[in-house]
């Protein structure tokens, strides 16, 4: 049986990740802060579908919590075959209106613990010539819209470089960009979504199936729904100076209320 690792297992699209994969029979290893409900998934899981579910409680905004989750990577006697970097959050506020510090920490985390989980899981796969990584992106990468949108635009050029450089390998890379989803991201960051109109939502559960049939076709980038692949077509044709002033008009009327 292979072993898959999540972050930000236990809400949103990670659970959606270890839903699917424990379905499939996978073994993995949950990582997210609060251990109570990383356990109680886990143990769902193992009921549910006979798999062995391992709980790695880590933050990954601190050194300790990213350096836990490299050394789980790392070890070889009980290898990871699909990584999965799913942690992430968003800010309230405009530029300036969002702290220094947790702008550095959402850059920690979405750009320093992907960069380094990342490495961590495909030294050990390029090693034995197989396995994958998705990294959970955004399709705010494409779009000028501060911090989050830049850092996630980071997220998709690094996994695309990565990707290129290993071809051959054995080892897939995969940036997952997503539109809206109904999780925990919008509450947790106080945003309002009641101004998101209907059609702008995707499930959980069928963006985990396209994009684990993305990752299988060899793609490097996912945009898993054709709503939002049109959307990423017009947003290719538009110039950049008239793309930021509409996505700073969409982020007032869909954004943080």
């Amino acid at each position: 049986m292979t072993t898959a690792l999540i972050t930000g297992a236990t809400a949103g699209i990670g659970a959606a990740f270890a839903r699917r994969l424990a379905a499939d029979g996978h073994n993995l290893v949950l990582v997210a802060r609060d251990t109570a409900r990383l356990r109680e998934q886990a143990t769902e899981l193992h009921d549910r579908h006979g798999i062995e579910a391992e709980v790695l409680t880590a933050d990954l905004s601190a050194e300790e919590g990213i350096g836990a989750v490299e050394r789980r990577l790392g070890d070889r006697r009980h290898p990871v075959d699909l990584l999965v970097n799913n942690a992430g959050f968003g800010n309230k506020g405009r530029f300036l209106e969002v702290t220094m510090a947790d702008e550095l920490t959402m850059l920690k985390v979405h750009c320093e613990a992907v960069l380094r989980l990342t490495a961590a899981a495909a030294g050990p796969m390029k090693e034995r010539g197989r396995g994958g990584v998705v990294n959970v992106a955004s399709v705010a990468a494409f779009v000028p819209r501060g911090t989050y949108g830049a850092s996630k635009a980071w997220v998709v050029q690094f996994t695309q470089g990565a990707a290129r450089d290993l071809a051959g390998s054995g080892v897939r890379l995969m940036a997952l960009c997503p539109g809206f989803v109904r999780t925990e991201f919008h509450e947790r960051a106080g945003m309002g979504t009641e101004n998101i109109p209907g059609w702008m939502w995707l499930d959980a559960d069928k963006l985990v199936s396209a994009a684990l049939a993305d990752l299988a076709r060899g793609r490097t980038v996912s945009v898993p729904d054709p709503r939002y692949k049109a959307l990423m077509g017009v947003v290719k044709l538009t110039p950049r100076g008239l793309l930021g002033g509409m996505s700073s008009r969409a982020g007032r009327s869909y954004g943080p209320q």
